[in-house]
């Protein structure tokens, strides 16, 4: 177990890692004043990514005297082999063949960016289905703007599949995988559209909204109307 937990070498999860093997657990106060992490649960979660099992109970502060997050190994046992490496970096090669394919449009929003503004990001979420090959194959990634990709990131993280299940084929059909063609959102029987109105777009956007307030509905509700009466 000890050689398993050695193998994880980023710097990030290996504090959090050599921190617990010789304390026994790290807290949240510990990730902040002795190694400088404002995020944690980020640090915690790189471990978790790792395919290393963690466990998170409650401590009360010894200088606020408030309870507090704080970790510890859980079931080592269960150590995923398949994790053992963490994330790899992108390349540069690797985003280019992605914007190749998908061209430079968030497979959320569909906004166009920039290359350098779009984030890789797994259709399945590392924490459900890890890499599935070491050689990365372009259909199991997408490109996301910021702002898409922690909406994702915020749904995922609070979905049953990721928490409990970890099935990534309920990802596969799950609209922040696959946007173009989904079953449900997060296990739930939602159907979504997430748009950007460009440029000169906006001032159509604008006046929708006037109508909208003007009718007291949101504007989410105005557009259903609009498009419910031009297709029924």
């Amino acid at each position: 177990m000890l050689t398993r937990l050695k193998a994880v070498t980023s710097k990030r999860p290996k504090i959090v890692i050599d921190h617990i093997l010789k304390h026994g657990q790290i807290t949240t106060d510990e990730l902040k004043t002795l190694y400088g992490y404002d995020h944690p649960p980020r640090a915690v979660r790189d471990v978790r990514e790792a395919g290393i099992p963690i466990e998170t109970f409650r401590v009360v502060s010894p200088t606020t005297g408030r309870k507090i997050a704080a970790y510890r190994f859980g079931d080592l046992s269960k150590i995923r082999d398949d994790r053992i490496g963490g994330r790899q970096t992108f390349s540069k090669p690797f985003k280019s063949a992605l914007t190749e394919k998908y061209g430079t449009r968030c497979a959320i929003c569909s906004g166009g960016y920039e290359e350098r503004y779009l984030q890789i990001d797994h259709r399945v979420p590392y924490e459900v289905g890890g890499d599935t090959t070491k050689e990365r194959i372009l259909d199991e990634y997408m490109l996301l703007c910021g702002a898409c990709n922690r909406a994702k990131s915020w749904s995922c993280e609070h979905c049953k599949n990721w928490l409990e299940i970890k099935s990534p084929d309920i990802c596969k059909a799950c609209y922040w995988a696959q946007p173009e063609a989904y079953e449900h959102v997060t296990m739930k029987d939602v159907r979504r559209l997430d748009m950007e109105w460009v440029g000169d777009e906006t001032k159509d956007y604008d006046r929708y909204r006037e109508q909208a307030v003007r009718s007291d509905v949101t504007m989410p509700d105005y557009v259903k109307s609009i498009l419910k009466r031009l297709i029924d």
